[in-house]
């Protein structure tokens, strides 16, 4: 936890450096509770900028690709990073996953698999709903959003929705495949939402 908090203070430094940041929607931050942090992928700072404003560590579902270097692997492990496979159906790292918010602790997803080029939403993976659909747990959607270049820095924000219960994705006992499909369609309505709604 030491080396997770001194490393999101330096990668936080370098963000403001680089981008004029704002965070919103902060009041909608669960507290005491494990949950699903869900954002758009747009930067390699990405994971930072929503971790930061969240108190306890946030745990990473990362590509596994970025595991195969021994050294980048150990770093991001430290950083609660844990690899999954993209499109093979990785049920370890969904066990994984659960057991984190199963343990009050916080997830954190960016659903849409890769980083968008133009900042529009890509077509979202379903990990986040088959998560929360496991977990009970809430979903807590996030947009990053750049903004205009001024002379020096571009404007950036971070900003946090209110929170998706299990109800709200249309969830039941029964976690059959038609509820999943239509948990990521409202899961998907939100991040757009909030990313049309977010003035960077």
């Amino acid at each position: 936890m030491i080396f997770y908090n001194f490393a999101r203070l330096v990668v936080l430094v370098v963000a403001h450096l680089r981008y004029r940041l704002r965070f919103e929607g902060l009041e909608h931050i669960p507290e005491n509770r494990g949950f699903i942090l869900c954002s758009n992928h747009i930067s390699m700072f990405d994971p930072i900028l929503i971790a930061v404003k969240i108190k306890p560590q946030c745990f990473f579902m990362a590509k596994e690709e970025l595991f195969h270097n021994k050294f980048v692997a150990a770093l991001i492990r430290k950083l609660g990073a844990f690899p999954v496979s993209r499109g093979k159906g990785d049920t370890a790292a969904i066990d994984r996953a659960v057991e984190i918010v199963k343990n009050g602790q916080v997830l954190a997803i960016f659903p849409e698999g890769h980083r968008s080029k133009d900042g529009k939403l890509l077509k979202l993976k379903s990990g986040a709903v088959v998560v929360a659909s496991q977990t009970g747990g809430d979903i807590l959607p996030c947009i990053i959003k750049k903004g205009k270049r001024g002379l020096i820095r571009r404007s950036l924000t971070v900003r946090y929705g209110e929170v998706i219960t299990p109800e709200e994705l249309g969830i039941t006992e029964a976690h059959a495949p038609s509820e999943i499909r239509g948990g990521n369609r409202v899961l998907t309505e939100r991040l757009t939402t909030l990313l049309e709604k977010t003035n960077a």
